[in-house]
């Protein structure tokens, strides 16, 4: 560390200072004015940057939650430009195999896409991952990313009907997974018209009641396309009616006070939130 000092106060953008930072990083890889100064011998000495990527690519393995790296790794690929898309898609593929949560291989993944493209294959990666494990909230909030952003897809509103479907499918296959509702929120991110007015959205919060009468997401959807101005089918309003006499025991004739006093009893962590829409209904503000 007196070494590189010495190099780094004399600003001495030369071979052995590349070399020095290379000793440190390997000893420290969170040190962020070595990589600072890294980067402005790189430039100074036009090294060829295919070689310093595979310098990353060993290192990220051992460190793939360092900040560092990533942003060094990006410094790296802005500069290869559109050419190093591919690689880097594969890299964030190798990181995710070992970690699917991995923050930052997700958030370099989307600024690759964004900046270098690379966006074709992308759904088809999405899907490989959420058949693998359905549950994989990341790889359902990079699907969202993906027809939201990408610009062979046409965008959210061209995505929509088929999205629906998909979303639908995985809701009937696993009910008790989160992802997939708040995903099929997202869909109609910012329209809650053409939310209330699918059916679809509330034949499916339906069928999962007929099974499960006391399904938090089923119900917490439905709540919210009562306060949007839906109006329940006779079924639908029999099956909540169901539902509170066998919950919650309550008397109230609003059936979106009624399903807040479900939530309240079946959803015990979240019964104060519960209680507080159930009083913000009461006050005819949802």
């Amino acid at each position: 560390m007196d070494y590189f000092r010495a190099v780094y106060i004399a600003d001495e953008r030369s071979h052995r200072s590349l070399s020095l930072t290379t000793e440190v990083i390997h000893l420290n890889a969170g040190n962020y004015t070595v990589w600072h100064f890294r980067r402005l011998v790189l430039e100074a000495l036009n090294v060829d940057l295919c070689l310093e990527r595979d310098f990353i690519d060993r290192l990220a393995v051992r460190n793939s939650k360092n900040y560092q790296i990533w942003h060094h790794r990006r410094w790296v690929a802005e500069k290869l430009g559109t050419e190093a898309s591919e690689r880097e898609l594969e890299f964030t593929k190798k990181i995710l195999d070992l970690d699917a949560k991995n923050y930052h291989a997700w958030s370099h993944r989307q600024w690759v896409l964004q900046a270098l493209g690379g966006w074709q294959n992308e759904l088809a990666y999405c899907d490989k991952l959420l058949q693998y494990d359905i549950f994989n909230n990341s790889a359902w909030n990079q699907r969202y990313f993906v027809i939201s952003r990408s610009p062979l897809l046409g965008g959210l509103r061209a995505m929509r009907e088929s999205e629906v479907g998909y979303t639908i499918l995985a809701i009937l296959a696993n009910p008790e997974n989160e992802s997939p509702w708040r995903y099929l929120r997202g869909l109609y991110q910012g329209e809650t018209e053409l939310l209330v007015s699918d059916n679809q959205i509330s034949e499916v919060c339906l069928k999962i009641l007929k099974t499960n009468q006391s399904s938090v997401f089923a119900l917490g959807l439905l709540l919210d396309l009562l306060c949007y101005g839906f109006q329940p089918s006779g079924e639908l309003r029999g099956v909540i009616e169901s539902s509170r006499n066998l919950e919650a025991g309550s008397a109230d004739s609003n059936l979106a006070t009624s399903i807040c006093s479900i939530l309240e009893a079946v959803d015990p962590m979240r019964s104060n939130y519960w209680g507080w829409r159930r009083s913000r209904i009461s006050s005819q503000v949802c």
